[in-house]
């Protein structure tokens, strides 16, 4: 094995420029376009707004994914003063992060033919504009974190191996990459990062790497103690996840687990093939356990996420078993060939990684053209003008949007007309966009999105007095963008908003209610021994 101890640094080189090409592909353009869920960007944009002006997640206002979810996109907001370029360039930098990280993780564990490869698939990952799993057209961030989330999975189990090239400070490097990697899934999703914990009290079983794993999980725990000491909402955040779980957390029929075993059926194929190979050649319960492990949280993972394709831990494991065929090929023979299951297993991995990652690039790139070209419909508020709806070869979803943002302009004209008592805006569908979109203040103790069946139902619901603790303006859609969301809002909180809201007016696509003002109270009068009033203030007309 002497000839791979020698680090080839072009490695490290090759992947961090991934990065930097794909962080520029996004950022350079400083648009966001979109073709499907568009009211899922409207979650993310919403939190910049809301973080912007000072709201704390879980604190000020309830939400089940982590904090970083709001702060990510949040930076590329407060370099640029754009809602537009809040998630391309958020993101961008996130992506520069991560491949200076997988430049150290492949570059130290994996030859060239395998961590080049698994690297690049890593990146495009993060970077990809896309739900996993659909089409080049269906340009979207939503649902970002997942992406995060499984490619930062991704890289912590290629750690998995031994350094074969290792740095001076290997041991250090690699508990603060393990750190990073943990800390940031915590914090987006926290599946992701329980997975990833589990994944290294394993790790803590076998001595030869102990002394960074151990590193690593006390950085991280000191991390969290100290985000907890300025955050102070963890049993909050703790609370919105397991009143999303009462929802949302169970998987009541064996045709879902089906499903999504088919769906990915020839990457599992592939990674059983991988797992048979290298038994075959180490015998090793610790690899059996670790090729496992890939197999059967990712499945899990999956199961959770509304995603078609993509259980990224197949192909983190996968990169892992070449590398480990490659270790423990035999002396070659006299005539210098390698034996052909080392040198296949490579090929092997680029069956398995290569079309998703074409498939990524083009969506990436398809995504920097219109971006740079001002493609599309811009969303009819003032602070979206950079944010756009597109309309490409085919349909798709682009009627339905289209109309959403007609009843959004809608929307927008009856708020103008409330003039000084538009603010603190609810809206009773998945998600409301006016806050961000016209600059008004946000309540505070409502949500960044409601959505039917997953994060809410009849049964499991913030209370009322929760939600409109200090709301307004209660912005009721003739035509929601999911209406069975808009329809359990109105019927459970259909008593609060009767006693405590009153019709001001309707539009074409809107009810619009305002908060009824409060009972005057007794104002009783005295006069002093100069005859002047004393007057008993009463309570503010409007709950603020």
């Amino acid at each position: 094995m002497t000839q791979w101890l020698k680090r080839p640094a072009s490695v490290e080189m090759l992947v961090v420029a991934t990065g930097v090409v794909c962080a520029l592909l996004l950022a350079l353009p400083g648009e966001t376009v979109t073709t499907k869920y568009l009211n899922d960007l409207f979650i993310f944009l919403d939190g910049v707004h809301r973080v912007s002006l000072g709201q704390v997640p879980n604190r000020d206002f309830h939400t089940a994914l982590g904090p970083l979810v709001y702060y990510v996109p949040a930076i590329g907001y407060w370099l640029t003063g754009s809602f537009g370029g809040a998630m391309p360039i958020g993101m961008g930098l996130l992506v520069l992060g991560f491949a200076l990280i997988a430049a150290h993780v492949a570059g130290s564990r994996l030859r060239p033919a395998i961590g080049l490869p698994v690297a690049l698939f890593l990146i495009l990952v993060t970077a990809v504009p896309a739900n996993l799993g659909e089409g080049i057209r269906d340009l979207s961030f939503a649902m970002f974190y997942n992406r995060i989330g499984w490619s930062g999975l991704g890289l912590l189990l290629i750690m998995y191996l031994q350094p074969v090239y290792p740095h001076r400070r290997q041991a250090w490097l690699d508990a603060v990459c393990a750190s990073a990697l943990l800390l940031l899934m915590f914090y987006m999703k926290i599946s992701y990062g329980v997975v990833g914990l589990a994944f290294m009290v394993f790790m803590l079983l076998f001595s030869r790497q102990r002394l960074w794993v151990a590193a690593a999980l006390a950085v991280t725990i000191i991390i969290g103690l100290a985000v907890e000491a300025s955050w102070g909402a963890t049993k909050a955040h703790f609370d919105d996840l397991l009143l999303a779980g009462e929802v949302s957390g169970r998987i009541d029929q064996i045709n879902e687990l089906a499903e999504a075993l088919f769906r990915n059926l020839a990457d599992y194929v592939l990674f059983a093939v991988f797992t048979i190979l290298v038994l075959w050649r180490t015998r090793s319960l610790r690899d059996f356990l670790f090729l496992g492990f890939c197999a059967g949280s990712g499945f899990m993972i999956i199961n959770q996420n509304f995603q078609h394709w993509g259980v990224i831990t197949l192909g983190a494991g996968a990169a892992v078993a070449a590398e480990i065929l490659a270790r423990t090929q035999p002396a070659a023979p006299e005539d210098g060939k390698r034996p052909l299951l080392s040198a296949g297993a490579p090929l092997l991995l680029l069956a398995l990684l290569l079309p998703s990652t074409v498939h990524m690039t083009a969506t990436l790139g398809l995504h920097a053209g219109l971006a740079a070209t001002r493609y599309g419909q811009s969303v009819p508020l003032p602070n979206f003008e950079q944010v756009r709806l597109a309309r490409l070869w085919s349909e798709g979803e682009h009627p339905a949007f289209s109309r959403y943002l007609e009843s959004i302009a809608d929307g927008a004209r009856a708020l103008d007309e409330l003039g000084e008592d538009a603010g603190h805006v609810l809206v009773l569908d998945f998600v409301g966009p006016f806050s961000a979109g016209l600059g008004l203040q946000p309540p505070q103790g409502d949500s960044t999105w409601y959505h039917w069946g997953r994060t809410l139902d009849d049964d499991h619901h913030l209370p009322a007095e929760e939600v409109f603790r200090d709301v307004r303006v209660v912005m009721d859609p003739k035509w929601a963008i999911e209406s069975w969301t808009a329809e359990g809002l109105r019927r459970v909180y259909a008593d609060h908003l009767t006693e405590n809201y009153e019709l001001l007016r309707e539009t074409a696509d809107w009810k619009v209610y305002i908060l009824r003002d409060e009972p005057a109270e007794t104002v009783s009068r005295s006069r002093d021994l100069d005859g002047d009033p004393t007057t008993a203030e009463g309570s503010s007309p409007t709950g603020g």
